[in-house]
């Protein structure tokens, strides 16, 4: 099963994709945010998507913000055009600035990828957890 993981934003989405087995995470792609349900429409069939992990940006203090709520009405939107896939919205706080020290944004191309590597640390954070859970389980 893949996991595909987004870290949506006004006017682009990074996203993040998992091997089969689960394990791993990996920057995948930007993409315009009102482009968002096409590349999802192709992605979750073509990359046989079981699960998508929404980045919910929290503030710190753990409440919502209007950016968080935003993307927490977009999610549950996606959710029903695309109901064959589970949805999860998953805690994303500081990711984009993790993404941010880890590049030195020069280029345009540096600051659209660092989206996409903000969705792998979100996804990263995913997969720890499910693996974490299994052992605590198994």
């Amino acid at each position: 099963m893949k996991i595909l993981a987004l870290d949506m934003g006004d006017v682009w989405t990074g996203t993040a994709i998992s091997d089969p087995t689960g394990t791993f995470a990996r920057p995948y792609q930007t993409v315009k945010t009102k482009e968002l349900e096409q590349f999802l429409a192709e992605k979750i069939e073509a990359e046989n998507i079981e699960q998508i992990v929404v980045g919910h940006a929290k503030t710190l203090k753990g409440t919502e913000s209007e950016q968080t709520k935003k993307i927490k009405t977009r999610a549950e939107e996606l959710g029903l055009k695309f109901p064959t896939v589970s949805w999860v919205l998953w805690d994303e706080r500081l990711t984009s600035k993790m993404a941010a020290k880890g590049r030195k944004r020069k280029t345009a191309k540096d600051k659209l990828q660092s989206h996409s590597i903000a969705a792998a640390f979100i996804l990263d954070s995913y997969l720890i957890y499910l693996q974490n859970n299994k052992k605590m389980q198994g």
